[in-house]
């Protein structure tokens, strides 16, 4: 077992080199989903990975691999970066680096790698969510950040999504300013 308590983090660009890594990576977060979701596999055991795509090849996307000490730890991925607002699309720790501080100081140098406003959206029955992401807003935006549900576009039958937002106002320093 490795002690990840003092481990390094380390966020960087994921390549088309790491793709296979990042493929295997999703598989683990969407079957994670799965249970808040109701999503089932295809009959080849995958699940859906057009994001995974647009991550890699995608205008205003950008991949992340997330490694704890030398250890492979999970993936996120940024999109909107041509835009005015930057989503976190997915942000996946793999269960071994969980509940240890790394998911929080991963996302952080995530988000402030892009300065501006940030939208995040997460799952209301995931109780792991629910906690994790107003924490990373506070840490990043003091008070200054706002929550609201939204449905989740083409599937009516899913319970809206809860969505954060903030302004993350230069890397290294998240002090915020409240969204309009």
């Amino acid at each position: 077992m490795t002690d990840m308590t003092n481990a390094d983090v380390t966020v960087r660009p994921a390549t088309p080199e790491d793709r296979p890594a990042v493929e295997r990576l999703w598989l683990m977060f969407r079957h994670d989903l799965s249970g808040f979701e109701g999503v089932l596999p295809a009959a080849d055991g995958s699940f859906r990975s057009e994001r995974v795509a647009y991550a890699f090849a995608g205008p205003g996307w950008a991949p992340y691999l997330l490694h704890c000490g030398e250890h492979l730890a999970g993936f996120a991925f940024v999109r909107g970066l041509d835009g005015p607002v930057r989503v976190l699309n997915s942000f996946f720790v793999v269960r071994g680096a969980r509940r240890r501080g790394f998911g929080l100081q991963a996302a952080r140098e995530v988000l402030t790698r892009h300065p501006g406003p940030w939208e995040i959206a997460f799952q209301r029955d995931n109780p792991a969510a629910a906690s994790f992401w107003p924490r990373v807003a506070a840490d990043l935006a003091g008070d200054a950040w706002t929550r609201e549900p939204r449905p989740v576009p083409g599937r009516p039958e899913l319970a809206p999504d809860l969505w954060i937002s903030f302004t993350v106002t230069s890397r290294g320093d998240g002090v915020a300013g409240r969204l309009p």
